[in-house]
């Protein structure tokens, strides 16, 4: 059953006063929060040409076009053009599908400032989508994009780097969405600030690796092995490394070493424990 706006707000304003994060976007004026959040930089405009072949296209026919731009047949409109139509007319997963195509340079020159764009106009337009939808996974998304844009900062533009800006994203997407990507980026946030806050980092990484995040298993677990500013647990720390050596993309060639590392300092009972917490929680996942 779809949540009600108001019940998913109520509930968003509860969780967010109680960790300190966001609550003027939360409470009294809900979205004019999101808006000043996103709103001290300058709104940019989708600044393309729309053909007058598109004029029949439905924002669903265009989401359902080819999301190749190469991809393109005499006498049709390109997927791009699609994309972009489909886009004006405010859905999300194809400001979505642009906003990553910009960000990536994915068959188009890279633009990281039309890529904030897009991301920013889905967080503006769609911050109390209800979570769980189909629809609100791409919100999320776009929330975290955005916090990374602000850790960086876009070179010759006018967003620059704000960690304050980074950490709401973050903590409105971990929080009201619990997405797992932005409650892994929240904890990384944390951990690396200055001064850090090892225990919320912790406590986000453990939200996240729960959910099966990879990175925040191993980061999690890196903390618990070498007691980093947190009491030491090193069977468990040792098991989430191994959940997170065995979920590693192939791209992540910096799991390993770390698993290696641990599993070589580990006495042989942490060793054992460390089975016996894996087989718990592999049991527990099934059930």
């Amino acid at each position: 059953m779809r949540t009600s706006k108001t019940e998913s707000r109520l509930a968003t304003c509860a969780a967010l006063a109680v960790l300190g994060l966001s609550v003027a976007a939360a409470c009294g004026g809900w979205r004019n929060g999101i808006e000043r959040i996103l709103g001290a930089a300058p709104a940019y405009a989708f600044d393309g040409t729309t053909t007058p072949s598109t004029a029949a296209l439905s924002p669903g026919e265009g989401l359902r076009a080819s999301t190749n731009p190469a991809e393109t047949t005499p006498g049709k409109p390109s997927a791009l053009t699609s994309l972009q139509y489909a886009a004006e007319q405010g859905q999300p997963v194809a400001q979505w599908k642009l906003g990553r195509m910009y960000a990536d340079g994915d068959g188009v020159p890279r633009d990281d400032l039309r890529a904030f764009s897009y991301f920013s106009q889905i967080a503006n337009s769609h911050p109390d989508e209800a979570p769980g939808t189909p629809q609100a996974r791409f919100v999320a998304n776009a929330f975290v994009a955005l916090g990374h844009y602000y850790l960086t900062g876009i070179p010759n533009s006018k967003i620059a780097a704000d960690r304050a800006r980074a950490r709401d994203m973050f903590g409105y997407a971990a929080t009201y969405f619990g997405d797992a990507d932005a409650q892994y980026e929240l904890g990384r946030l944390y951990l690396n600030s200055a001064p850090s806050d090892p225990h919320q980092a912790a406590r986000w990484l453990q939200l996240a690796a729960t959910k099966g995040h990879c990175r925040a298993e191993v980061a999690l677990g890196d903390m618990l092995f070498q007691g980093q500013a947190v009491p030491r647990q090193a069977a468990r720390g040792l098991m989430w490394l191994t959940l997170g050596r065995d979920c590693a993309g192939a791209d992540e060639t910096w799991v390993k070493p770390v698993y290696d590392s641990a599993f070589k300092r580990a006495s042989d009972d942490e060793r054992a424990l460390a089975l016996v917490y894996l087989e718990d929680w592999l049991k527990g996942r099934r059930d």
